[in-house]
C-alpha cells in the first residue's frame, strides 16, 4: 500500500476541491444579495426589499401559510409514518418492501398527474374542512404534502431504525410492562431521534420550496407568492427566495450538528455494548422485604 493510499489526498488538494464547491455554491447566493439590495431606479444599496418580506401583507400571510403547513406536514408525517414503519417491523416485515414501494412511488408520478388524481378527492377535503373554517385555507395542501415528501422520510427513519435492534428493544421494554405508546415514545424515539430531525428538516425544505402543486390546486403560498411577485417587483422576489434558501442551508446545519454531537456520543461508549437502551425506569425495582439478589 502506497503513502498516498495511507494517508488520503495531500491537504492542499482537500482545500482547493473545498474551495471550488464553496465558489460554486456561495457565487449565486452572493448574486443573489447584490441583486437583491439593489436601488434599480435611483442606483446604489437599499434594504427595501428584505423590509418588504414583513411589511408585504401578502408576502407576509404567504410566508405564515407555508410556515404551517410545513408544521402540520412534519407533524401529521411522523404521526402516521413512524408508528407505522415499527408495526411493519415488528408484527408484518413481509410488507416492508410493499410500504417502501408505496413511500417512493411519489418520486415516480409527474406533479400534474398527483393533482389530476386528488383533483376529486380533495373536494371532499375542502368540503369536511369547510365545518372548521379551513376549507379554502391554502393549509388543506397539509394531506398532499405528506404524500409528497413520504420517499424523503422514509428513507431518513428506515436508515435510523436499520441501525438499531427495535425488536429487542420493543420486547425488552413490553416485558417490564410498558404500554405500546411508552415503547415508541420512551424507547424507539430516543433511540432514532437523528432519523426524526432528518426527516423533519428534509420534509420542511420540501415544503417550503414547493410551487407546481399548490399553483395548480389555486393556493397561495410562499414559492407562489413569490412568482406573482417577481412580476412586478424583481428585488423582493429574489430577497424572498434567498431568504428560503438561507433557512434551508441553517436548517442542513443543525441537522449536521446534532447528527455530529449523535456521533460523538457513540464513539465514547463500550463498543463492545450497543449504545441503545430501554430506560432505567422502565426496569423492574426491588420488592421491599424479598430476595432481590439474582
Amino acid at each position: 500500500m502506497s503513502a498516498m493510499t495511507r494517508k488520503g489526498p495531500h491537504p492542499a488538494l482537500r482545500w482547493s476541491l473545498l474551495a471550488l464547491f464553496g465558489i460554486f455554491f456561495l457565487t449565486p447566493l452572493l448574486s443573489m444579495a447584490d441583486f437583491s439590495t439593489r436601488n434599480l431606479i435611483q442606483g446604489g444599496r437599499t434594504g427595501q426589499a428584505w423590509k418588504n418580506l414583513f411589511q408585504d401583507d401578502a408576502l407576509y400571510s404567504a410566508i405564515l401559510i407555508s410556515l404551517g403547513l410545513a408544521l402540520f406536514t412534519v407533524v401529521l408525517m411522523l404521526l402516521v409514518l413512524v408508528p407505522t414503519m415499527i408495526w411493519v417491523r415488528l408484527r408484518t416485515p413481509w410488507a416492508k418492501g410493499m410500504m417502501e414501494f408505496l413511500c417512493l412511488l411519489p418520486l415516480t408520478i409527474p406533479a400534474l398527474v398527483i393533482v389530476v388524481g386528488l383533483k376529486g378527492v380533495y373536494d371532499w377535503v375542502t368540503y369536511f374542512l369547510s365545518y372548521v373554517g379551513l376549507g379554502e385555507s391554502a393549509l388543506a395542501l397539509t394531506f398532499v404534502y405528506v404524500v409528497l415528501v413520504l420517499p424523503y422520510s422514509y428513507r431518513a427513519l428506515d436508515s435510523a431504525m436499520s441501525a438499531i435492534d427495535l425488536k429487542t428493544l420493543s420486547e425488552a421494554a413490553r416485558s417490564l410492562g410498558a404500554s405500546w405508546t411508552t415503547t415508541i415514545m420512551r424507547v424507539v424515539v430516543p433511540n432514532i431521534w437523528s432519523g426524526i430531525l432528518s426527516a423533519s428538516f428534509i420534509a420542511i425544505a420540501v415544503v417550503l420550496g414547493e410551487y407546481t402543486i399548490a399553483s395548480l390546486m389555486g393556493y397561495t403560498t410562499l414559492q407562489v407568492q413569490i412568482v406573482a411577485i417577481g412580476k412586478a417587483d424583481g428585488t423582493t422576489s429574489v430577497a424572498a427566495s434567498l431568504a428560503v434558501l438561507l433557512l434551508g442551508f441553517v436548517l442542513l446545519m443543525v441537522l449536521s450538528l446534532f447528527g455530529g454531537r449523535g456521533r460523538r456520543t457513540g464513539a465514547t461508549e463500550d463498543p463492545v455494548a450497543p449504545a441503545p437502551s430501554v430506560p432505567a425506569s422502565l426496569s423492574p425495582r426491588p420488592q421491599p422485604g424479598g430476595n432481590n439478589h439474582p
